[in-house]
């Protein structure tokens, strides 16, 4: 079971570059006609891309989860968000630096939610968005 002490813990840095291919996969994947994420050299890319960008190009996607000892086959995704400080465009490379920020226990320990916020800078530096996730795990009763 995961507790406090798991707060603060840090994970590999994933880099990852907006490329226009996978970007227009991603699109047609979810059915996204808006034009404003195809037209011109270097459209915005739309708020959920980043999650799939970071998890297609990590090394170990799951790391944190292997690295807390849980089990993926307890895990519910909870929560999702995306808090913009700049646009991401096609071709910037991105940085995504992922740390547990929350570790809540809930129905008397049958569940645990944990935070995992992630820092996105772009090459240049530029601090260029903050996602979070909140991952729900079902923990095992005891005997």
């Amino acid at each position: 079971m995961v507790d406090q002490s798991a707060v603060g813990r840090s994970f590999t840095p994933v880099t990852a570059r907006v490329e226009p291919g996978r970007l227009r996969f991603f699109l047609n994947t979810l059915g996204e006609k808006n034009p404003v994420y195809r037209n011109g050299d270097a459209p915005p890319v739309p708020p959920t891309y980043l999650f799939c960008l970071e998890m297609m190009d990590a090394t170990e996607p799951f790391e944190f989860l292997n690295a807390l000892g849980i089990d993926l086959a307890r895990v519910l995704h909870g929560e999702q968000r995306f808090d913009y400080h700049a646009p991401v465009v096609v071709g910037d490379t991105l940085t995504f630096r992922p740390k547990v920020t929350s570790v809540t226990d809930k129905k008397g320990g049958a569940m645990t939610l944990i935070v995992v916020e992630t820092a996105i800078t772009n090459q240049d530096g530029v601090h260029v968005a903050d996602a979070a996730r909140t991952i729900v795990v079902r923990n095992a009763r005891p005997s």
